[in-house]
């Protein structure tokens, strides 16, 4: 797979280009609606003797059109998108970087030259796909602006027990920790990934070690709470339970931001420094503030049993 990043304005030479079906959109999280949009677009590529492609965005248009990009969170920041796009089998990936300029092209402006100059001969998008200054080009549009230059195909809204598939619907799920949905939403345990950094080394001296892993990317986390997770260390997987929280029990004044510590079952080995990625399986409690250590040792060997449990049950 080929993916290229596009600056506005664009200064590609569309001549190294084959035909193309481009499928388009954001696509955070790539759930099963925006999987049927790229599977769409790979057929129809198939059936046309053409390259298959998608075209997304970074960052996301709030970030750049009146909001502080700080406060934008993906479900799959861009380099987690562009990989799980790879395992779709893509030939292309179109980073459009999306800054003011680029948002004041008119529909007409972002069709000609960053649909038609791509040699695009059909695009696939889903029913509520808008483009152009202030959204105004829409599905409906893009046959009078595509020129006679390329088809489309529309896709249709795709619904899970009667309720729309959208990004908003599976950052709600992962806010509340309930990852059995977004499983069910994308077809796979939501991810994120980090480094293991130096943390207050407070879970060894209780008895259970902790890799703190610092999350650079900006990705939407669950609540605080405790989960059972599962880690990823040099490309083997195991199991373990994760603290996301503040650890009332040690500090009076609240950190600015949450910590990310994971206990991993069966692991001794130090690991700083080495990148990890952490799976989020299921939600065992809230975090709470206990009165004392002996307290505290007591509900992890909890936490730990029932993470145990749900592997077992999981993995057999």
């Amino acid at each position: 797979m080929k993916v290229m990043t596009i600056e506005h304005p664009q200064t590609f030479n569309p001549e190294e280009l084959p035909p193309l079906v481009i499928a388009l959109g954001f696509f955070d999280g790539i759930h099963i609606g925006h999987q049927k949009v790229i599977q769409t677009a790979k057929d129809a590529a198939m059936r046309m003797g053409a390259k298959s492609a998608v075209m997304t965005f970074d960052p996301h248009p709030s970030a750049v059109l009146g909001m502080e990009q700080q406060s934008v969170q993906y479900i799959t920041p861009l380099q987690e998108k562009v990989a799980i796009i790879e395992e779709l089998d893509v030939d292309y990936v179109f980073v459009i970087h999306f800054t003011k300029e680029f948002a004041t092209l008119t529909p007409q402006q972002f069709v000609d030259d960053y649909l038609i100059k791509l040699h695009t001969i059909h695009v696939v998008a889903g029913f509520d796909f808008s483009y152009g200054r202030f959204g105004e080009g829409t599905m409906d549009t893009l046959p009078i602006h595509s020129r006679g230059q390329f088809t489309q195909t529309i896709v249709e809204k795709q619904t899970m027990e009667e309720e729309k598939i959208s990004s908003t619907r599976i950052r709600k799920t992962l806010q509340e920790g309930d990852f059995i949905d977004f499983y069910k939403l994308t077809g796979r345990w939501y991810s994120v990934r980090g480094t293991v950094i130096h943390g207050e080394k407070r879970g060894r001296q209780l008895g259970f070690p902790t890799a703190n892993i610092d999350i650079k990317d900006r990705y939407i986390f669950p609540s605080t709470g405790v989960y059972a997770v599962k880690i990823q260390i040099d490309h083997k997987w195991f199991n373990g339970v994760c603290n996301v929280g503040y650890k009332p029990t040690f500090h009076e004044k609240r950190p600015e931001y949450p910590s990310v510590e994971v206990h991993v079952l069966g692991f001794d080995r130090v690991i700083y420094g080495e990148d990890v990625a952490v799976e989020w399986h299921k939600r065992l409690r809230s975090e709470q503030k206990f009165a004392g250590l002996e307290q505290l040792v007591q509900q992890i060997e909890l936490d730990k049993n029932h993470a145990i449990e749900y592997f077992s049950q999981l993995d057999g």
